[in-house]
């Protein structure tokens, strides 16, 4: 795992194959059961993610922020490789955002035979920009152990049926 100023990633080999775990990660109606932060709730859109460019809406809840909704455009698919996506809270009035404010989730998959997988999952804030977000955010927002813990959670997922 390393970890610098604009970026987390933590690692972990999952005793199943990638292609299973992919299954899990495109789909965004699972995303709350592997979700270390605590704070995903639901997903509103139930299609499996298939192809960059999209875009899946999340609800969401923090203590700070209260709950509020995210639209997550997906910046990497690679089957059964790499999925990631940025997300953009949705405006007070609902308006939805045009494009993502620069933090990524990506989930690399490493295949270790038919049966284990390396995931990393990479929390990365090298592209925001706008100074007030910094700031507002206190980027990392989701500490490296809540990390540990969506890949802890991942690999449970991926058992259930």
């Amino acid at each position: 795992m390393s970890n610098d100023t604009t970026h987390v990633t933590v690692t972990r080999t999952i005793d199943s194959a990638a292609k299973d775990i992919f299954a899990v990660l495109t789909l965004p109606a699972r995303h709350h059961e592997f979700d270390g932060s605590g704070m995903v709730r639901n997903a509103d859109d139930t299609e499996r993610i298939d192809k960059t460019g999209e875009k899946f809406v999340m609800n969401m809840q923090s203590g700070s922020d209260g709950d509020y909704r995210t639209h997550n455009f997906v910046t990497a698919y690679d089957e059964n490789k790499m999925i990631g996506w940025q997300p953009a809270p949705e405006a007070e009035d609902g308006t939805a955002p045009t494009e993502p404010l620069g933090w990524e989730w990506l989930y690399e998959l490493k295949s270790l035979g038919n049966d284990s997988t390396e995931v990393s999952l990479t929390y990365d804030w090298s592209h925001v920009t706008d100074p007030k977000l910094l700031e507002k955010v206190g980027f990392p927002a989701i500490p490296q152990e809540d990390l540990e813990q969506s890949l802890n959670l991942l690999a449970a997922a991926v058992t259930k049926p």
